[in-house]
């Protein structure tokens, strides 16, 4: 299934790669070993290495066809990037633009970019190298963007970026978009059209959000990175390490699968690869799968 249709709203996946992120205890230093083992069954392929206990992943686009608009929610890594706080994803070479191509749009079709947060791998196609010089990708979209993670993750208002993980990002990523007048920053909700409106779900960086989409009697939580793996829903009270506040992150978690679960809302997360969307339910203070909506990624 190439494409999904919920109300009057078209979701495409585009995947910039997909592969091994980090390893478990790594990644989650608090959830012990054994809830990983408990569900390892349902985790490897996708989510989980089939001989080793690294977390898998995609780094990926949700593409959206709503009120005759073109919208990108996520732009990934990007090509070119030097990052000397993520080293493995220095100067990417990857074909993000020919799979968005392969689904029948060019940068210049976009008219909306949505970054759930700024965080490196969801700003990277923000922008491309063009002569030397960072330029926005998509020259006729307006940039949709959390104020608040806006404010925090520019060096010049916080110098602790600078050794982080999101060293030069700012710089590269977000602002020549600024600059070039295209960022739009927003705070507390955003009414992206009538079908979708941005929530702020704070805790995994100051201005993470979620796009909610109610359209018919459809529903959907593009739930950024809230989730990092289907075992979270198990264990919803743990957090990456990669969230600035683990107890915030915690109680966004909560409210939003709750409300996912009590509405029948298809759930996308920014990082699942293989079946990317689910439906949840709740179960005895936590969460389950009920049920898989695999999109075929472009």
């Amino acid at each position: 299934m190439n494409e999904l249709k919920l109300g009057d709203v078209t979701i495409t996946r585009i995947e910039e790669m997909h592969g091994p992120v980090m390893p478990t205890d790594q990644f989650f230093p608090d959830l012990p070993a054994e809830a990983w083992q408990e569900h390892r069954a349902s985790l490897v392929p996708d989510h989980l290495g089939a001989e080793d206990a690294v977390v898998h992943g995609a780094f990926q686009t949700w593409l959206l066809r709503s009120e005759g608009r073109v919208i990108l929610i996520d732009t990934g890594i990007g090509n070119d990037k030097t990052l000397p706080g993520a080293a493995f994803w220095d100067h990417l070479q990857l074909d993000y633009l020919g799979n968005l191509a392969a689904a029948g749009v060019r940068p210049e079709d976009v008219d909306l970019v949505v970054n759930t947060h700024l965080h490196v791998d969801h700003v990277g196609w923000n922008t491309r190298l063009a002569d030397g010089a960072w330029v926005p990708t998509f020259p006729n979209a307006a940039y949709l963007m959390p104020k608040a993670d806006f404010e925090y993750f520019d060096p010049t208002n916080n110098p602790a970026i600078a050794g982080g993980l999101n060293e030069n990002v700012f710089e590269a990523s977000v602002a020549p978009v600024h600059a070039a007048g295209q960022v739009r920053l927003w705070e507390r909700g955003h009414t992206i059209d009538a079908n979708l409106r941005l929530e702020a779900a704070p805790g995994h960086t100051p201005g993470s959000s979620v796009i909610k989409l109610e359209s018919g009697g459809d529903r959907a939580l593009f739930a950024g990175d809230i989730l990092h793996t289907p075992l979270q829903l198990m264990h919803p009270d743990h957090s990456s390490c990669f969230c600035q506040d683990a107890a915030e992150a915690r109680t966004t978690r909560r409210r939003l699968l709750g409300w996912a679960a009590d509405e029948g809302a298809l759930v996308l997360p920014a990082h699942f690869s293989g079946h990317s969307a689910l439906e949840i339910e709740s179960r005895g203070g936590a969460f389950a799968v009920k049920g898989w909506a695999p999109i075929t990624r472009y």
